[in-house]
């Protein structure tokens, strides 16, 4: 996820000297809600953005079990504080949350363990139970950094973000795919979670003979307040509450790695906004099969309340984004926002939560593994 990039410079920037701190659930899917040893039990690195809200969505749950938070960079009271009060997603009101001692925090009389430790490999999830790490630092995005957590005692490692080495999976479109042999895997990105699903109705069902993606994204927190530098993307350095900045994504792109019939049928961009959550993807394809709009709105919504329930959305009201704020699905099409040319050309639209719907699916991929293994 982009939200997290921002622990990325933290860590980069960071002396090598360890800081002093040590229902979403798609009703489709085949997910226990225990595994063999009870509740699955998991751990998270990072708390920032997604983090957070991994965590949010964690311990509103009933078939996961939080027990430890790794993060370098900020005390238990600080965490204590960003995870209380969050300007998008509300007060924390589910249990009260006090701080314990310098490594424990208890919501209600749950107990999570704080680590502060810099280096994946040294932070002891075995010491805790945690078995299912979600890495969410931003940071240890690929195969061989994130395999430092299974020298703690962690069992299987959730990036939440894209990959370019570990294999990704959108809950919904190709989770299925999950072999118990694969201990390091990617949620892949929240516009590829908005999009996936819809692509792969749409081609099941017409065909796509190749497509182009728009993503109408709110900003995160790599951009910049002012405008400030930013070498390798001078665009992106440009104010964020001020500009509609163009942007480059691989998400459309990475949908040919989780659905493989669409490899190199589809590309994208992004339009960076000043909005602080919810995006919308603009899919315009050519189709194989040629369709009515109506005939494409009915099979979306026949998907939407089959199959895909709980992770496709369908809606024919007038909406607009800060309507999908805490909304957990990943994709909700919108029937009155999408037009077409003809039978065979046509643009679809489809709102996201880009932080809670992804945390959501972070979850459910974690559920999903547990009951595989």
């Amino acid at each position: 996820m982009t939200a997290s990039r921002t622990y990325g410079y933290l860590y980069r920037a960071v002396s090598k000297f360890q800081l002093p701190l040590q229902y979403s659930l798609s009703q489709n899917l085949s997910l226990s809600k225990d595994n063999h040893m009870g509740k699955v039990k998991i751990g998270i690195n990072g708390f920032g953005r997604i983090g957070r809200l991994v965590a949010r969505v964690a311990l509103q749950r009933d078939d996961v079990e939080l027990v430890a938070v790794n993060d370098p960079f900020i005390s238990v009271d600080y965490m204590t504080y960003m995870f209380k009060y969050d300007s998008v997603h509300g007060q924390w009101k589910h249990h009260e949350l006090k701080v314990k001692d310098e490594k424990t925090l208890l919501f209600g009389e749950k107990p999570v363990t704080v680590f502060g430790v810099r280096n994946p490999e040294e932070i002891p999830w075995a010491n805790t139970g945690a078995e299912y790490i979600v890495e969410s630092t931003g940071v240890f995005t690929d195969k061989d950094k994130a395999a430092a957590h299974l020298k703690g005692g962690a069992k299987k490692v959730i990036i939440s973000a894209p990959s370019k080495d570990a294999p990704m999976f959108v809950v919904g479109v190709n989770e299925k795919e999950y072999k118990p042999e694969l201990n390091i895997v990617s949620n892949a990105s929240c516009t590829t979670n908005c999009l996936a699903p819809l692509a792969k109705v749409i081609n099941d069902r017409f065909g796509i003979v190749e497509g182009l993606m728009t993503t109408v994204h709110s900003i995160t927190a790599t951009q910049k307040t002012v405008d400030g530098p930013s070498s390798k993307d001078w665009r992106g350095g440009r104010a964020a509450s001020f500009n509609i900045i163009p942007s480059s994504t691989g998400a459309a792109k990475a949908v040919g790695k989780v659905l493989p019939a669409l490899n190199g049928k589809l590309t994208g961009m992004a339009f960076r906004v000043p909005t602080v959550d919810v995006s919308v993807v603009d899919l315009t394809v050519r189709l194989e099969k040629g369709a009515s709009y109506d005939e494409i709105k009915a099979a979306i919504k026949e998907e939407s309340e089959g199959k895909l329930k709980g992770i496709l959305g369908y809606t024919e009201d007038d909406v607009v984004s800060t309507d999908f704020i805490g909304d957990n699905r990943s994709s909700i099409f919108d029937a009155k926002a999408g037009i077409a040319l003809n039978k065979n050309f046509v643009k679809l639209v489809a709102w996201y939560d880009n932080e809670w719907g992804y945390s959501s699916r972070v979850i459910d991929l974690v559920v999903h593994m547990s009951s595989v293994q």
